[in-house]
């Protein structure tokens, strides 16, 4: 392995330039050797605005043919996921994918079987494992301190969820279902902090009950059409809702990229086809009684995700914007609240702490803890949340795993 670490991003969108480009290219001990995406106009512009000469390359065999690597980043669309690890393992690299695995459980299985056989990590991007406050949260789980745990809720307010609608995250078809693009990260989250018991069944519902054509928060006016993106909507003025590109943002998604693919990253969210949801509710049932249930909402203005853990000494109550944790005894006695204090960074400071924990695993300085096992797992319960929401039934997860 070379001095430094030589890494390539797979997908040069949001998470692979903003997120991920911008963590490794501040690090003195990573080089972004290769940026890799089918649109030619993106790739360069990530390259520009991270300020890097890295070689280009719009195929992963391309790529696989002319660099040696440490490491690769998977950032392309969900539908994607497996497909990219596949070619990056069967290239020798060793693979961080943020989440999810797979859109389904089946490809899910595939790549660890093949990551087993070729040696390499294959390592989920789970941030919320490395949130100062649920890191917190589970040191008192694990300690005793809310005695055996039974169950455990988390709603989650996502005031950028809206723009789901306007982007490749609105179709099945790309994702899965936000049960699984969206939902992983809080299916893992409850997973982890559980001790990963084994889940048995799951139920759901979940709809669009606001972002549709009869929704448009300002009245028409006669002979304008609204839309098709906010950028060029005669209604950008008034509507609450615009989602407009900045001009470093253009550079990714502007007419010019749109050219190459036809990708359009911010399309009325009312006007657009749809089929995943805006506001759902889904149940865990796990083995041991342990019940847990997730919350949904892309509607309101606040961002918030809010657990109750309950256990037979005491309950926990969490608010990840305001970094606290409120432990109240059963019996009585002092209730205490936690502030917990989180270093700079996005997701609260946990998306540097990835980053960071991968390229310990790259150098062999940890070993990953958001394996590709627990990936499966998160998929499976999303996959199985979508199969109840759309068949109308309770799913055993025997029918997955």
């Amino acid at each position: 392995m070379s001095e430094k670490l030589r890494v390539a991003i797979i997908g040069t969108g949001a998470r692979g330039t903003h997120t991920f480009g911008r963590l490794f290219s501040k690090r003195n001990d990573v080089e972004i050797a290769a940026l890799c995406d089918t649109n030619s106009v993106r790739v360069r512009a990530a390259a520009e605005i991270l300020g890097i000469t890295p070689n280009f390359y719009s195929s992963i065999e391309e790529m696989a043919a002319a660099e040696k690597l440490d490491g690769v980043i998977i950032t392309t669309p969900d539908c994607e996921h497996y497909s990219c690890a596949k070619k990056a393992l069967n290239a020798g690299w060793n693979v961080l994918i943020d989440k999810p695995l797979a859109t389904n459980a089946k490809d899910g299985k595939e790549l660890i079987e093949l990551a087993q056989k070729s040696g390499k990590t294959l390592m989920i991007g789970f941030n919320l494992r490395h949130s100062e406050v649920l890191k917190r949260l589970k040191s008192f789980i694990d300690d005793g301190t809310l005695g055996k745990v039974f169950i455990a809720e988390n709603r989650e307010f996502y005031d950028g969820g809206r723009t789901y609608m306007a982007r490749w995250n609105r179709f099945f078809s790309k994702t899965g279902g936000l049960w699984i693009h969206k939902a992983s990260h809080d299916f893992d989250i409850f997973n982890w902090l559980l001790g990963f018991p084994k889940p048995l069944r799951v139920s759901s519902f979940a709809a669009v009950n606001v972002l549709d054509e009869n929704h448009l928060p300002f009245e028409l006016e006669e002979g304008k059409k609204p839309g098709p993106d906010c950028n060029h909507c005669p209604y950008k003025d008034k509507c609450k809702d615009k989602f407009l590109l900045s001009e470093e943002e253009l550079k990714l998604w502007g007419d010019k990229a749109v050219a190459e693919d036809g990708y359009v990253k911010n399309l009325c969210i009312y006007l657009s086809e749809k089929d995943n949801h805006d506001n759902g509710l889904a149940m865990v049932e796990y083995e041991g009684n342990i019940k847990v249930s997730l919350f949904e909402d892309f509607i309101g203005s606040k961002s918030d995700r809010i657990y109750t853990i309950g256990g037979d000494k005491a309950v926990a109550e969490v608010s990840l914007h305001n970094q606290t944790i409120t432990i109240t005894p059963r019996w009585g006695g002092e209730i205490v609240t936690y502030h917990v204090q989180i270093p700079p960074g996005g997701h609260g400071g946990a998306d540097p702490s990835l980053v960071d924990t991968f390229c310990k695993v790259l150098r062999g300085e940890a070993t990953s803890t958001s394996t590709a096992e627990h990936g499966l797992l998160a998929t499976a319960l999303g996959q199985a949340a979508e199969i109840s929401r759309r068949e109308h039934r309770m799913v055993e997860m025997s029918e997955l795993l």
